[in-house]
């Protein structure tokens, strides 16, 4: 299947309509899966943390909907080609469950989170084979309260 800029777009805008869908549709998750190659490269790139296939891409989102299970996606600018395209968006949620990090869970906080991530994708023959997430690090865990601020 040849991709064109307009294929890629309905793909991406679908993955984050599949999000704001999180509370209304249990399948969300598993629809979400669809979209990722069995081989693809899950980067988030403030931790590092670099995993493959659909397991990976659930385990990234996982972690920003168990801790801010009301959350929501407010995308600003998506921008596509044939096979790429790069979404910028606002995540806004509470923090009223757990974060799951490598060094142990995070209590929740009750704080609200506003933050811009930048995603980049890869797309090939209708699958994504590249996933990087961009977003502040340091000022999430600013907004948690986990690291203060400097004044």
């Amino acid at each position: 299947m040849t991709m064109t800029a307009q294929n890629t777009v309905t793909l991406v805008q679908t993955l984050y309509d599949l999000m704001n869908n999180h509370q209304s549709d249990p399948a969300w998750l598993d629809k979400s899966l669809a979209f990722f190659a069995e081989d693809c490269e899950v980067i988030d790139v403030p931790s590092g943390m670099t995993s493959r296939g659909p397991e990976g891409y659930k385990q990234l989102i996982l972690f920003f909907e168990e801790g801010f299970p009301g959350s929501s996606i407010e995308i600003t600018n998506l921008f596509a080609i044939e096979e790429q395209a790069a979404v910028e968006f606002i995540g806004r949620g509470i923090n009223t469950g757990s974060l799951h990090m490598p060094t142990g869970d995070l209590p929740p906080t009750g704080q609200s989170v506003e933050l811009r991530f930048c995603d980049v994708y890869r797309v090939r023959y209708g699958k994504i084979v590249n996933y990087r997430s961009y977003y502040d690090a340091l000022g999430f865990m600013q907004q948690l309260g986990f690291i203060p601020t400097q004044e």
